[in-house]
């Protein structure tokens, strides 16, 4: 039996090894930062946002309000804080406003 087969580790251990050495990661911390940016900015800024794309560490947000983006600017190193706190883990290390 192969050394792999003899290893005691946990199912869910190995599928995140996996996950995180291929592209399936961007994939799903871009399914992630949707529902986290929701949940995060609330209904009120979510009823204003009309895409959201994670490129690399880069948060692209597209809004339909002018009033609400030059808002969220001043707070941006906050809003980053909170996603990352809320995903568990650092994805997100810069926001771009449109």
């Amino acid at each position: 039996m192969s050394k792999r087969f003899r290893d005691n580790q946990k199912v869910g251990d190995i599928i995140r090894d996996i996950v995180s050495n291929s592209p399936l990661e961007q994939g799903i911390n871009q399914v992630q930062i949707e529902q986290t940016w929701s949940e995060v900015m609330g209904n009120g800024i979510k009823n204003y946002t009309t895409n959201i794309t994670l490129k690399k560490d880069k948060l692209f947000i597209s809004l339909s309000s002018s009033i609400v983006r030059e808002q969220l600017s001043y707070g941006k190193s906050k809003i980053i804080a909170m996603l990352n706190e809320t995903l568990g883990k650092e994805v997100v290390k810069e926001i771009i406003l449109r």
